[in-house]
């Protein structure tokens, strides 16, 4: 035994040679057994029988032998390459098995997802069915496996087993923190080296904290500015980095600075609602942050699920006749919920009816939950990646302050949770005027009649481009759109200074109804959108005034230095 090589020889190829092509014999096969046993998976709805479309199978069917074929006379001649990351190191391809098992898969992969594309049956469906495959594929990928993993195994081999004991101590410690990690969180500390810009929380209730930032100006515009961010993760993917941080640059451009820094909810806050978050939270920051500054409009933002909180708390405020927001900025938000993208495919009636039965009436929807769903939208990316490094070969990810983030989960209320799958992404009611009532008051974005900036991401898998745009079609006053490269956090997190991507502006005065026919005649601009923002927002700041000596005022004295308690709670 000591003296067999731990990987197969020319000889062991062509013992092997008989059984891999029995393997690719039986493919076809096992692909469309596989499919019929994917209605179920997960926590998908279980569709009816599946029918196929005959034509589109019998091209996949031909188009799959000939490249079973090609890929058995590759094979023999040990010529394979393969551009998928995850086989790309020179392990898997000095290993004839492993390559010959990388490729094999890899066409299995492609064919499932073409029958996934056959299947005869609704859009939703099909959609269904290519999530269930991805799936699916992902997690059986040979990468996956250390018995499979050349590249793993030749680690081990040189580290004379040192890597697989680093794997076994990375999975305790990961099953010990109840998550994989995906960077090493041990290096980060929010208020230390993220979330580090200066200021001073100078209000709180039970759901939110507000922040006030330290001005970098000697004067600030006289129209204070408000941050709303989303209240499913934490506020400071805002404020990670100096060189990153959106919420220093609008200081640093003379805006006195406000932030809504979200509660993470625990049980005592298993009843709050969506009425709760839009009148205690959203309009109590205008009403805090008029109170302090003495201003009788501000500028507001608000991002993603931030964004459709301060559009709602705006349309009950211009029902009860109160116009305290000058002008308002959305970034990658959703207020028409007809294009959600890959979100579409958990929602339907029963699944909304599930969780308003599991929670609608108190609870709380863990944060792990939230997050895993999310990572598993991306799972070689976000989940497998990860378990092959950490496990596998034992490495220790690099530091990441967006990963960090990213893991520094947040759980949400029951309540809140299900009005928002039902009245949002189910029956699409915010943008129908009077169908929703929010505060005793019927939401109408028609009567919301204040400048408006809506940014999306162009690669955005969370809120797609045509979801974002979708909110130019239903604000009455003057707007702008502008698309930014990369997706939801990418597209948003990108300061002028690093140069990088671009972003599209088009015709402040027409915005036709798709996003697709905006894209048509926009024009590309590199670098950062952020300064295409900042000079708007500054049209809409008024005169500038002497910055303040202190925070707060009197009433609203700084309760702590920022960035908070509230924003270190871990879910």
């Amino acid at each position: 035994m000591a003296n067999q090589p731990l990987f197969p020889t020319g000889d062991d190829w062509s013992r092997t040679a008989s059984q891999m092509q029995q393997q690719l014999g039986e493919g076809w096969n096992k692909a469309l057994q596989s499919l019929q046993g994917l209605g179920g998976a997960g926590n998908l709805p279980q569709p009816p029988a599946l029918k196929f479309a005959t034509d589109k199978v019998m091209a996949l069917q031909k188009q799959y032998l000939e490249e079973a074929t090609a890929l058995w006379n590759q094979g023999l001649t040990n010529s394979t390459v393969h551009k998928d990351k995850r086989f790309a190191s020179d392990a898997w391809a000095s290993n004839p098995v492993a390559a010959f098992s990388a490729a094999a898969y890899l066409l299995n992969s492609r064919t499932l997802m073409g029958l996934a594309d056959a299947v005869d049956a609704d859009e939703k469906t099909r959609a269904r069915m290519r999530f269930a495959v991805e799936q699916w594929m992902a997690a059986s990928a040979p990468s996956n496996f250390l018995a499979f993993n050349a590249e793993a195994q030749k680690k081990a081999l040189d580290t004379k087993g040192e890597s697989i004991a680093l794997g076994l101590k990375n999975l305790l410690h990961d099953v010990q923190q109840g998550h994989v990690s995906m960077t090493d969180e041990s290096l980060f500390e929010v208020g230390k080296n993220v979330a580090t810009t200066e200021g001073a929380v100078v209000f709180e209730n039970e759901l939110f904290q507000l922040i006030e930032y330290k001005p970098l100006t000697a004067k600030v515009y006289e129209k204070p500015f408000l941050l709303v961010p989303p209240c499913i993760n934490k506020f400071y993917i805002l404020d990670l980095q100096p060189e990153n941080s959106l919420i220093r640059y609008a200081v640093s451009q003379g805006h006195r600075t406000f932030v809504v820094s979200w509660r993470n909810p625990d049980a005592s806050m298993g009843d709050k609602t969506w009425d709760d978050y839009i009148d205690n939270a959203a309009i109590k920051a205008i009403e805090v942050t008029q109170e302090i500054t003495g201003a009788k409009q501000l500028n507001a933002l608000g991002f993603c699920v931030g964004g459709t909180i301060l559009s709602t708390a705006l349309a009950v405020l211009a029902a009860r006749g109160e116009k305290p927001v000058a002008s308002a900025t959305l970034l990658t938000t959703l207020l028409d919920f007809t294009d959600t993208g890959i979100l579409d495919i958990f929602i339907d009636e029963n699944f909304v009816q599930y969780r308003e039965q599991q929670m609608g009436q108190g609870g709380l929807l863990k944060g792990q939950e939230l997050a895993s769903t999310f990572s598993f939208l991306r799972p070689n990316d976000l989940v497998w990646n990860y378990v092959v490094g950490n496990y596998l070969k034992g490495e220790t990810p690099p530091p990441f302050d967006l990963l960090y983030w990213n893991s520094d989960s947040t759980n949400l209320p029951g309540p809140f949770y299900a009005w928002y799958l039902r009245n949002t992404y189910l029956e699409n009611k915010l943008v129908k005027p009077g169908a929703a009532t929010v505060c005793g008051e019927k939401i109408d974005f028609g009567k919301v009649d204040l400048p408006v900036y809506v940014y999306g991401s162009r690669e955005d898998h969370i809120v797609p481009i045509g979801g974002a745009y979708a909110s130019t079609q239903v604000f009455p006053g003057k707007k702008r759109f502008v698309m930014g490269a990369s997706g939801h956090i990418a597209g948003v997190i990108n300061p002028p200074a690093k140069g990088k991507r671009s972003h599209w502006i088009g015709s402040d005065t027409k915005f036709p109804k798709t996003a697709e026919q905006w894209i048509a005649s926009a024009k590309e601009h590199p670098g950062s959108w952020w300064t295409d923002w900042s000079d708007w927002l500054k049209s809409h700041a008024g005169k500038q005034v002497a910055a303040p000596k202190t925070y707060g005022k009197a009433g609203f004295k700084a309760i702590e230095p920022a960035p908070g308690r509230y924003v270190k709670a871990k879910a």
